[in-house]
């Protein structure tokens, strides 16, 4: 197989993403999602969500350092990677975990990768010469169908179902999942096949709208139908914890971002990992990736969530509100 790849002239992965935010934006109802699911008017609520559990062992240690001190409930894992398995059986020992499947369908390192968990053959689509998934989004979109797409998210799905644990929810690594209609439709349709909720955005704020209009994302008619035919509960935001040059200053842009965000239901990811030799080699971002391992149990960080009256929720909470929502109408 040639592969072909996307021309996109604006980083893909804000593209792909953003084209989604937009798909529910109307200038309608002013609700929040939040409000919905019965947490305060004008409020702040934030699902702070660890991203790339168990791509390694360095960033499952991270994880389980923030679930076993309480800073940090929320989590997912990126199940074809080798250590994987290792903080499912981790979290299949704890009480109610909120840790979902970080559906994987690229593998983007240089020296640190992995191939689907489906049948190669059953997906050959989104493997790449080397055998491994491809290691960006436009690779995946030219190159595979959503049946392949369908094929291993569900593959991912089944083997965490088959060790003994039942994810939380799921949300897409990279925003691959966002890649094309043809793959929302699929994502959010195993979303409700599973009753697992998946990172759906429903954005009613027409002034992002435009901003995101003038990067060049496209707003269709189809993503706007398919956010809103789905089911389970929608967020009204997300973002990710900004880079630093500094952990000051990382802690300085956490706070200026936090000070932006609006009332409502909003997803902020992060990556934490500890410092070893072996995650230097895998990413140049490795230093973010350590300070945001202390960023969440940093006594200020703490202090300005609590003096800033910022709600802090998980998938769990949010599932449970959503179903004492539908089982009072």
């Amino acid at each position: 197989m040639n592969p072909k790849k996307a021309a996109i002239t604006i980083p893909v992965q804000i593209v792909l993403f953003a084209s989604i935010v937009l798909a529910g934006c109307t200038s309608g109802d002013k609700i929040t999602n939040a409000e919905k699911l019965g947490f305060p008017a004008g409020k702040k609520v934030v699902l702070f969500h660890c991203d790339d559990a168990g791509m390694c062992s360095e960033a499952n240690i991270a994880v389980r350092r923030y679930f076993e001190s309480g800073d940090i409930q929320s989590a997912a894992v990126m199940v074809p990677c080798a250590y994987a398995e290792e903080i499912i059986e981790w979290a299949k020992t704890q009480n109610s975990p909120d840790i979902g499947i970080h559906l994987t369908l690229t593998s983007e390192w240089k020296n640190w990768r992995w191939g689907p968990v489906a049948d190669s053959a059953k997906v050959p689509g989104l493997i790449d010469p080397a055998g491994k998934l491809w290691d960006d989004i436009p690779y995946v979109v030219m190159n595979a169908s959503a049946g392949e797409v369908e094929t291993e998210i569900r593959a991912q799905i089944e083997k965490v179902l088959a060790m003994g644990y039942t994810p939380t929810h799921i949300d897409t690594h990279m925003g691959t999942l966002y890649g094309s209609a043809e793959f929302l439709k699929v994502f959010l349709k195993i979303a409700t096949e599973y009753n697992i909720p998946a990172n759906a955005i429903d954005c009613t704020d027409t002034i992002k709208a435009e901003k995101f209009r003038k990067d060049g994302v496209p707003v269709t008619e189809e993503y706007f139908d398919i956010i809103n035919q789905y089911t389970l509960p929608k967020l009204d935001d997300h973002s990710a914890v900004p880079d630093g040059s500094s952990y000051e200053d990382k802690r300085a842009r956490l706070f200026a971002l936090l000070d932006t965000l609006d009332p409502g239901l909003t997803y902020m990811i992060f990556h934490p990992s500890v410092e070893t030799g072996n995650l230097k080699t895998i990413t140049n971002k490795w230093q973010q990736r350590v300070w945001e391992a202390r960023l969440f149990s940093d006594p200020m960080v703490k202090d300005y969530i609590r003096k800033n009256g910022i709600i802090i929720t998980t998938w769990k909470e949010i599932m449970k509100r959503h179903e004492e929502r539908i089982s009072r109408n």
